[in-house]
C-alpha cells in the first residue's frame, strides 16, 4: 500500500521560502508508471494544482505561480519537495503531495497535507 507525508515549517513568514517534504513509502518514486504532483487548498477555496514531476525527474508547473515553484526529489530517500520562494500571505494553505498514475490517469493516493501559514 503506498503512503504518502507530507512535512513542512507550518510558519512561513512574508518574503521567505516555503519547504514541504512528500516522504513516499510502499513503492519507489522512479517506477515510470507514476508521477508526483503538489497541490494546495487554501482556506475557503478549491483545490490548486501546482505541478508534477515525472519518474526521470523531468518538472511541469502551473504557469500561475510565475516561476515562483520548484519540484525535486531525492531518489535515495523516496521523497519529493516543493520550494516555493517569495510566500506572500497567498499562498497560506493546506498542502497535499499526490501520486499520478499514467496508467489510469488518476490521481488515486494522497497524502493527509500540511498546513503552511505565510504571516508575519
Amino acid at each position: 500500500q503506498v503512503q504518502l507525508q507530507e512535512s513542512g515549517p507550518g510558519l512561513v513568514k512574508p518574503s521567505q521560502t516555503l519547504s514541504l517534504t512528500c516522504t513516499v513509502s510502499g513503492g519507489s518514486i522512479t517506477i515510470n508508471s507514476y508521477a508526483w504532483s503538489w497541490s494546495r487548498q487554501p482556506p475557503g477555496k478549491g483545490l490548486e494544482w501546482l505541478g508534477i514531476i515525472f519518474h526521470d525527474g523531468n518538472t511541469y508547473y502551473n504557469p500561475s505561480l510565475k516561476f515562483r515553484a520548484s519540484i525535486s526529489r531525492d531518489t535515495s530517500k523516496n521523497q519529493v519537495s516543493l520550494q516555493l520562494n517569495a510566500g506572500t500571505p497567498e499562498d497560506t494553505a493546506v498542502y497535499y503531495c499526490a501520486r499520478y498514475s499514467h496508467v489510469d490517469r488518476l490521481y488515486a493516493y494522497w497524502g493527509q497535507g500540511t498546513q503552511v501559514t505565510v504571516s508575519s
